[in-house]
């Protein structure tokens, strides 16, 4: 049982990590993955009994995304969207408090978890402590030291964990994986992710409302709230996802987008841990997180792959490549710079430049598993114990990755990370960023 032993907070080129073991299996090391006990009875035609914490907008999606099985309870902390989910699911048990589900854990196998990012690790910590599976929305936690924690504690429990980022099974991700890593570019050492959309300050209120609004009937604001200090109720924050460019509550567009595009060069060029992190962009705001800025992170060697910088724009900022016409101008996309061309990807599409260079490329043969979505990869994994794509080994680390970034942003300097202790030597000021206190009443799951 070598992949489920407890990870221990070492630098990471010394951990034994999905990857590797991925490359075991493939080399005919089948024997070291063993199915945790609780799949030991299960088929793959038999049911998995599901609750779900945060049945509408986001969680309504991935309760759809896994109904071939039992939802058998539904948590929300806004009792119409509750009761909505309820007529679509009429037998499953309700709750207001995600914590009073783990009073019967007996009643579910799985949790699906669908809440604002500063609940994800409570509830994720609080369902592997219990041994079950795990599939929690993007971004993993709310704070790097808490994207450490479940990670640690995923490999304790040995269940099936997947983060929700649906792309990671796409077939354009796939296909620019095997190309990259099958050397078709060369050594890759620069690469460039941005996406133009961005929410926060200055595109939308930055200071904190002095007025308190009714809180709207049915929607249990304390709970809302959770371990984040405490607020008065104002539609700036909810309801919809406004409420993730406050700093108190979410990470901004670095954070929640970056789960899906850093996501891209993250798995292709084989990150984790990065050495140094620097920011810029507006001044940084105490109440909101910014619409426009960048972040530029170094990565040490990789087994035989090259340091490489990878840099992060979002809102106005681009690659000087991209503003200078050196690349087709994606609205969103990632740039791979190698030692013998360029490939640009988006969500759905890639290219090969220069492109006359490339013409009559042969790319390599299909590589990685086809899964189909990330929910089937998810149950497929409930149900056999075969690795899932996305697991929190691997998100674990791409979310302690972007957080950084927003902490090199907040900081306003370049900050150099030792992973292993979870601190900026540098930047002693940064730790309040890396950990912080909870409102009384929320203790993080021991």
């Amino acid at each position: 049982m070598a992949s489920l032993k407890r990870v221990p907070s070492v630098p990471p080129a010394g951990r034994f990590s999905r990857r590797r073991f991925c490359g075991a299996m493939a080399a005919g090391g089948a024997g070291l993955w063993a199915a945790p006990a609780v799949l030991s009875a299960r088929s793959l035609n038999e049911k998995l009994n599901i609750a779900v914490i945060g049945a509408g907008g986001r969680g309504g999606a991935n309760a759809g995304g896994v109904a071939s099985e039992n939802i058998v309870a539904l948590c929300d902390v806004d009792e119409p969207r509750l009761n909505a989910a309820g007529q679509r699911f009429p037998n499953a048990r309700k709750e207001i408090d995600f914590r009073k589900l783990f009073d019967r854990p007996q009643d579910f196998d799985a949790v699906v978890i669908s809440s604002g990012e500063r609940t994800h690790p409570f509830a994720t910590i609080m369902a592997l402590k219990e041994k079950k599976h795990v599939y929690c929305e993007k971004p993993l936690t709310h704070s790097v030291w808490e994207a450490r924690q479940v990670r640690l504690a995923t490999a304790e429990a040995g269940v099936a964990t997947q983060m929700g980022i649906q792309i990671h099974a796409g077939e354009n991700y796939r296909r620019v994986v095997e190309v990259i890593q099958s050397g078709a570019i060369g050594p890759v050492r620069e690469a460039h992710v941005w996406t133009s959309r961005a929410w926060g300050w200055p595109q939308s209120p930055a200071d904190r409302p002095e007025e308190e609004a009714p809180v709207p009937d049915g929607l249990h604001w304390d709970l809302w709230i959770g371990p984040a200090p405490f607020r008065p109720f104002h539609p700036v924050y909810y309801p919809g996802p406004k409420w993730y460019r406050w700093w108190d509550f979410g990470g901004g567009t670095m954070s929640d987008l970056g789960s899906h595009f850093i996501d891209l060069a993250f798995w292709a060029l084989k990150l984790d841990a990065p050495r140094t992190i620097e920011a810029s962009g507006p001044p940084p705001h105490p109440e909101v997180a910014p619409a426009s800025m960048q972040a530029s992170y170094e990565f040490g060697p990789r087994g035989d792959l090259p340091p490489v910088r990878m840099t992060w724009y979002q809102g106005e900022n681009k690659p000087e490549i991209w503003t200078d016409g050196g690349i087709p101008q994606w609205g969103a996309g990632h740039l791979f710079i190698g030692d013998q061309g360029m490939l640009l990807s988006d969500y759905g599409k890639h290219v090969l430049l220069p492109e006359k260079q490339f013409e009559g490329f042969e790319r390599p043969e299909p590589m990685l598993p086809r899964v189909g979505s990330i929910y089937a990869d998810w149950l497929n994994g409930c149900k056999t114990g075969e690795p899932t794509i996305a697991d929190f080994e691997y998100s674990a680390w791409l979310t302690e990755s972007n957080h950084l970034g927003n902490v090199a942003y907040r900081l306003g300097k370049k900050i150099e990370w030792d992973s292993q202790r979870l601190r900026c030597p540098n930047a002693p000021e940064a730790a309040p960023y890396i950990r912080r206190e909870y409102r009384q009443g929320w203790d993080f799951p021991a």
